[in-house]
């Protein structure tokens, strides 16, 4: 399968090692928003039988990765997008299945514009992670990500 074929889930699994160990699930991704879900796994778990840090962190960096490559497409054959600093807040306690919602913190007309002008263009997504079973705020994170210019 190509990854034109690929939906975002799919492209992302096939290419990032650790979207596929932590079993994450793509719900949407569009240019403005990006949805993951982390299933409840035991073997994931921290001491108190929730989802473990790292994979929160995880869950919520993948989905900033996805919005970032369905918002700027179009750019990725001429920059690399890559992540420059990530900042998470543990808000409650995570039980069961999360989920994370990352939409861009800076509109990408602009940062393209930034590109074009032979900038490397820095903009924050943000995320936010929820419980499913009642849409409680579990965390909070921000990703700062750039466009570096292909050489």
């Amino acid at each position: 399968m190509s990854a034109d074929q690929m939906n975002m889930g799919e492209l992302l699994a096939a290419t990032v090692p650790m979207v596929r160990t932590l079993n994450l699930e793509c719900v949407e991704t569009t240019p403005e928003r990006a949805v993951f879900r982390l299933p409840d796994q035991p073997d994931y778990h921290n001491h108190i039988q929730g989802p473990h840090a790292g994979a929160m962190f995880t869950l919520a960096e993948s989905a900033s990765g996805a919005i970032v490559l369905a918002a700027f497409q179009e750019q990725l054959a001429r920059a690399v997008p890559l992540a420059v600093s990530a900042q998470i807040g543990y808000k409650k306690v995570a039980k069961g299945p999360v989920t994370a919602t990352a939409t861009l913190g800076r509109p990408a007309a602009e940062v393209v514009a930034e590109l074009d002008a032979g900038g490397r263009p820095e903009f924050p997504v943000t995320i936010t992670i929820q419980r499913d079973s009642d849409e409680a705020v579990t965390g909070e994170m921000t990703v700062v990500w750039t466009l570096r210019p292909n050489s």
